[in-house]
């Protein structure tokens, strides 16, 4: 069987079998069509492969200046295309597990402080439809921790105002449900009843609770352009995660545990979680440094 049709049958393999989300799909997918393509240039076929090609593989990606994130990403990716490639005979083992995952430090999550919160908050036109709609969508990301696909994929009927809370769909098509903050609550009630039905266009009828100005769902571009807009008024640097890591950071300084925290964000290991831990750290180092005379 050729590349192409292998590597299509590995991308219906991980959708249809193991139920990727979409961009886990989209990073398999590249990785592994890279790799498919790095091998023909160098005449390798599927059964020829070595660990010591997987290796050189991934050496020649950490040259083209691919971060140690990546290249993880690209292991991982490799892992599973050769564990498919066993399934369906082609090759009898898997050379890239016996390749070691490169190690990484801990890298720390940037996290808004509460000023820097208000100040972006603060700068969102909320006399326009498209405002409050913004003010709606950034006090939910920010009150509920959302990842963007997770905001991208909400429906009307996801929102459960009178409960206070809304139902997330996360990683793996997992559900979730979170508590609605009181800044939230009120503007998703406001955008609902004052912004959203003039989005809507006349003959048109959808779900998606967040609207672009043509009545269609606002599409994660849309997001990531609106929160740039905002942001570059504040003068400040983030990225709409950093909305989820401020949700994450303001609950532990505030006393939160890790358990909690972890449900509410839908991490399937809490480790992941941990990352969180280490911005208290840094800020415990930054008022030891400043405040001790040993400092």
């Amino acid at each position: 069987m050729e590349k192409g049709r292998i590597l299509d049958a590995f991308e219906n393999y991980i959708t249809v079998e193991l139920r990727l989300s979409r961009n886990s799909i989209v990073t398999y997918m590249h990785e592994c069509r890279v790799f498919a393509s790095y091998l023909s240039k160098h005449k390798i076929s599927f059964p020829g492969l070595t660990s010591a090609i997987v290796i050189d593989f991934l050496l020649w990606r950490q040259l083209k200046g691919i971060s140690q994130r990546t290249i993880a990403k690209t292991l991982s990716s490799l892992r599973s295309f050769l564990k498919f490639l066993i399934l369906e005979g082609i090759i009898d083992r898997n050379p890239a597990a016996l390749v070691d995952m490169p190690k990484m430090g801990v890298k720390v999550p940037k996290a808004f402080s509460q000023k820097e919160i208000d100040r972006f908050f603060e700068c969102i036109d909320i006399k326009t439809p498209l405002g409050i709609r913004d003010r709606a969508l950034f006090e939910l990301i920010y009150s509920s921790g959302l990842r963007v696909s997770e905001a991208v994929n909400l429906k009307c009927s996801d929102l459960f105002l009178q409960e206070c809370l809304v139902k997330i769909k996360g990683k793996g098509n997992k559900e979730r449900l979170i508590p609605l903050g009181e800044h939230a609550l009120y503007w998703l009630k406001e955008y609902l009843t004052t912004a959203r039905p003039g989005l809507l266009k006349r003959n048109r009828m959808t779900n998606s609770l967040f609207l672009n100005h043509w009545g269609r769902p606002l599409s994660r571009k849309g997001m990531w352009k609106r929160f740039k807009e905002i942001l570059d008024q504040t003068q400040l640097k983030g990225k709409i995660h950093t909305l989820r890591h401020s949700f994450a950071t303001h609950l532990l300084s505030g006393g939160a545990d890790l358990r909690s925290v972890q449900e509410l964000l839908g991490h399937s290991d809490i480790s992941t979680t941990q990352i969180y831990t280490h911005v208290e750290e840094e800020e415990l180092k930054g008022y030891h440094k400043k405040y001790h005379p040993r400092g």
